[in-house]
């Protein structure tokens, strides 16, 4: 696939991927503008989630030690919570082959309209860290569980993963959005993983996405850094453009499979 594009082709590919990888690590959604950018540029349908899944998982990386490098955030207490959300991958992706997912398309264009407009409308959501209040017993139960549920997601259904993750940090363990977004992108990673392997276990990616991550990882650089230079005041907009993205995905999908 990698030898059949033009020099020109990857370019374009290169900056949307880019471009993807920015809007990604600012408010999740990536997938959004790679997945539609690989099938335009002719890859097999059968590899798209497996090369996407490449090509984000190393531009992830780049954001995640980005967050967690400039915001400090603590590795040794969020180790559990990334299990959890590698176990609710592994769940959600093992229900995904004995249940159809069309379901989630409803409760999705029911719920992301509310999501956007409350992160838009209320100026104080995810203004201040209060996760201090919960005290740590807690703060990690909540954590654990929004790992779990959310990575069951990743597993099951996928789009907008990161911004979930996000949003459910910031709405029940008190985050700020800044600091919910550093933790985010660590559990996003996480879950990036685990799908990774059983890609690439199953040889279902081409090498177009081993060339595209450096774009990847290159987006999500500049998108770190634009969220973290700023103090979150472009990660609000992003997630309710996001929101607006995936709400229109999705009824797109709903519409076109019946």
């Amino acid at each position: 696939m990698l030898a059949d594009l033009t020099w020109a082709h990857l370019l374009v590919l290169a900056a949307l991927v880019f471009f993807a990888g920015l809007v990604d690590a600012l408010a999740g959604g990536g997938g959004l503008i790679t997945l539609p950018a690989y099938l335009a540029a002719g890859l097999d349908p059968a590899l798209l989630l497996g090369t996407n899944k490449l090509s984000s998982a190393l531009g992830t990386t780049a954001s995640a030690h980005a967050y967690a490098r400039r915001l400090r955030l603590p590795w040794k207490p969020f180790v559990p919570v990334a299990l959890c959300a590698l176990l609710g991958a592994a769940a959600g992706a093992r229900l995904a082959l004995r249940l159809d997912p069309a379901f989630i398309r409803y409760l999705l264009l029911a719920a992301l309209p509310l999501v956007a407009i409350a992160v838009l409308t209320r100026h104080d959501f995810g203004g201040q860290d209060r996760s201090s209040e919960l005290g740590p017993g807690v703060l990690r139960r909540r954590s654990c569980i929004i790992a779990a549920a959310v990575g069951a997601y990743d597993g099951f259904f996928g789009p907008g993963t990161g911004t979930f993750f996000a949003l459910a940090l910031a709405r029940w363990c008190g985050h700020d959005l800044l600091g919910a977004t550093g933790r985010a992108k660590l559990l996003n990673l996480a879950t990036n993983f685990a799908a990774l392997a059983v890609f690439l276990w199953s040889g279902r990616l081409d090498a177009l996405g081993l060339a595209m991550a450096a774009a990847s990882a290159a987006g999500h650089w500049v998108g770190a850094r634009l969220g973290l230079r700023h103090s979150g005041r472009l990660i609000r907009p992003a997630v309710a453009l996001v929101c607006a993205g995936l709400f229109l995905k999705i009824l797109r999908d709903t519409l076109a499979a019946r």
